[in-house]
Order: C-alpha cells, then sequence, then structure tokens
C-alpha cells in the first residue's frame, strides 16, 4: 500500500512546476523592508566609533589613525543597530547577502587622510549654561563640564573627532559652534565668569 502512495506523490511532483527557483542562474527578488547586508558610504562617516560599539556580534572595527572602516560579513548578523546608532547616517542596510564562501572575508573601507582636521569646537561661554548636555552626547567621551567647583566646560582636541553631536545638542542656547582649526592640541578649559 505505501508504494500506491509514493506513485501519486511522484506522478504530482512530475507535472507540477520545480518548488526551488534555480539560485544564482536566476537572481533572488528580495521582499521589502528585507535584512540584507550593511553598507557605508564612507565620505561621509566620522569615525566617531559608535557603531563599533554598539555592534552586539563585534564585527565593525574602526581604526582612526589610518581612516579606515571593516566590517566582518560572516559576523555581522544585520541587526541594524549600527545603522540606528549613526550619527551621520552614513550607513545603511541593503537587501541582497554576501556571497556564500568557505572564507571569513572582511569588507574594508578607507577614506583620505586629511592633512589637517577641518575645524574645531568651541564654546561661547557667555551662552553657556553648564547643562551637560554636549558632555552627555559627545561619543567620544572627550567634554567635561564641572557644574559646581571651577564652573568650567573643557574639551580633549585630540580625542574630538568633530562629529557636531554636541553642537546638535546645544541647540537651544547655541553656545556650541565649529569654527577653523588653529592646531590647538590637548585638553583646553573654558571658565564661567
Amino acid at each position: 500500500m505505501p508504494i500506491m502512495n509514493f506513485s501519486f506523490t511522484a506522478l504530482k511532483n512530475l507535472f507540477s512546476k520545480p518548488a526551488t527557483a534555480n539560485y544564482p542562474a536566476v537572481p533572488r527578488e528580495y521582499p521589502e523592508r528585507s535584512r540584507g547586508h550593511v553598507e557605508i558610504n564612507i565620505d561621509d562617516c566620522i569615525m566617531c566609533g559608535l557603531c563599533s560599539r554598539k555592534c552586539m556580534s563585534g564585527a565593525i572595527t574602526i581604526d582612526r589613525a589610518n581612516k579606515t572602516w571593516s566590517i566582518e560579513r560572516m559576523g555581522c548578523v544585520q541587526c541594524g543597530a549600527c545603522v540606528n546608532a549613526c550619527p551621520k547616517k552614513c550607513l545603511s542596510i541593503v537587501p541582497g547577502y554576501s556571497a556564500p564562501s568557505t572564507e571569513k572575508t572582511v569588507d574594508s573601507y578607507s577614506q583620505p587622510i586629511p592633512e589637517t582636521k577641518p575645524g574645531k569646537i568651541t564654546n561661547d561661554m557667555s551662552k553657556c549654561i553648564l547643562c551637560g548636555l554636549c558632555a552627555r552626547k559627545c561619543p567620544q567621551e572627550c567634554i567635561t563640564v564641572d557644574r559646581t567647583g571651577a564652573k568650567s566646560w573643557s574639551i580633549d582636541r585630540d580625542k574630538c573627532v568633530q562629529c557636531g553631536a554636541c553642537v546638535d545638542a546645544c541647540i537651544k542656547f547655541k553656545a556650541l559652534s565649529t569654527t577653523d582649526d588653529d592646531g590647538e592640541k590637548g585638553i583646553v578649559t573654558l571658565v564661567k565668569e
């Protein structure tokens, strides 16, 4: 009796369309909002490192000195945490997956290394109320606000990557701004009078 059941299934499959696609000869059509792979617009990247810190699988590495951004494709789980964390919105998830391979691949993107930094963050202490929002929003933790003792605002110019997150946080009072870089290094402290 089991042979008769199998013959019905064999005849049905003989006259029906195949259940699988002819991949990779026929490219896959991805539905809308499907997870694919992370892509970067390297020209807009400021190398702040937020995507690397938010990456749950540790697939993203950033080398600020050499201006390189790398992702290990097999380590990425396409969760989108890096895309949501990027302050400049230069990361996106694009439909389509990495080609299968027997080896782990690392895609690296690099920027040309500028001779000087494009600008520096300055604080107009007459407008600043020392609220500390700029320090909380800074991804590099290079801003320090002392409200109780010296009533001062400090920035570590060596750690600052000019991402503009602090300037965006100070939107109400507009105390922070970006000016031309004069080559100032180290920690700069401004005191409220």
